[in-house]
């Protein structure tokens, strides 16, 4: 990622936070952690990980495909695929703001940033799936 999109994106990040967190609240809780209330406490953190200069290290394959995770009732299922959202959108309208960067640097940008997201994603998903009482499978709760 050029080091100046998480500056861009961290300019638009009160934009950011209103569009998550309304996506958000159009999803359905699956449980009661999954509530709009309780997960917008953690969007300061989220977006901090997701937007540092310098991006966690991770193995590359945890950062592609889809979301990860064997509980269809995670709350950070949707946490996550509604910040995926936010962050493209407000990526788009950046770029769309600066018409010296050419084809190559956005598509460039937009990978860099499904990759950055999808790693902090894949990691807190797969980790609360590990303390998951349930006995989901992955087609279906339990």
């Amino acid at each position: 990622m050029t080091t100046e999109l998480p500056q861009i994106l961290g300019q638009r990040r009160p934009e950011i936070r209103a569009r998550w967190e309304a996506l958000l609240r159009l999803e359905k809780p699956a449980t009661a952690l999954a509530t709009p209330d309780i997960l917008v406490h953690l969007f300061d953190h989220t977006l901090d990980e997701v937007l540092a200069p310098k991006p966690p290290v991770r193995k590359a394959a945890a950062a592609t495909g889809p979301l990860p995770g064997r509980c269809d009732w995670n709350p950070l299922r949707p946490y996550f695929a509604t910040l995926e959202q936010a962050l493209l959108e407000a990526l788009i309208w950046a770029q769309a703001a600066d018409p010296s960067l050419d084809t190559q640097l956005r598509v460039a940008q937009v990978g860099e940033l499904c990759e950055r997201m999808r790693g902090v994603a894949h990691r807190e998903i797969l980790l609360l799936d590990g303390v998951c009482q349930c006995l989901c499978t992955e087609s279906s709760p339990a």
